[in-house]
C-alpha cells in the first residue's frame, strides 16, 4: 500500500514533538487521562495536554467522554491516528 502525500505530512507532523509521538505511543495501548499518560510516559501535564490538544485537533485522538467534563477526561487514538502510528512505528521513525 502507498503512503499518499497527506499521510507523510501527518507523520511528519506527529515526529516533530516528542510529546506528540509519546502520546499517540500511550494511548495505541489503550485510553487513558491526561494525568496517567504524563505518569506512564514521565512527562509534565502541560506538555501532555498540548499534545493532546494539538492531536485532536487534528483527528488524531479523541474525548470519549462528555466536553463538559473538566476532571477524569479520558481520550482513546482514533482510526486516523492509529494509521498514522502504524506508518511511524513500522518505518523505524521514532
Amino acid at each position: 500500500m502507498s503512503v499518499g502525500k497527506s499521510r507523510w505530512d501527518e507523520v511528519g507532523y506527529i515526529i516533530s514533538s516528542r510529546y506528540r509521538v509519546l502520546v499517540l505511543e500511550r494511548l495505541i495501548e489503550s485510553p487513558a487521562t491526561p494525568s496517567r499518560i504524563a505518569s506512564d510516559s514521565n512527562s509534565s501535564i502541560t506538555h501532555v495536554s498540548r499534545a493532546l490538544q494539538q492531536l485532536r485537533e487534528r483527528s488524531h485522538v479523541e474525548l470519549l467522554v462528555s466536553e463538559d467534563r473538566k476532571k477524569g477526561r479520558v481520550y482513546g487514538i482514533t482510526d486516523e491516528g492509529r494509521s498514522v502510528w502504524e506508518t511511524v512505528n513500522t518505518k523505524n521513525m521514532v
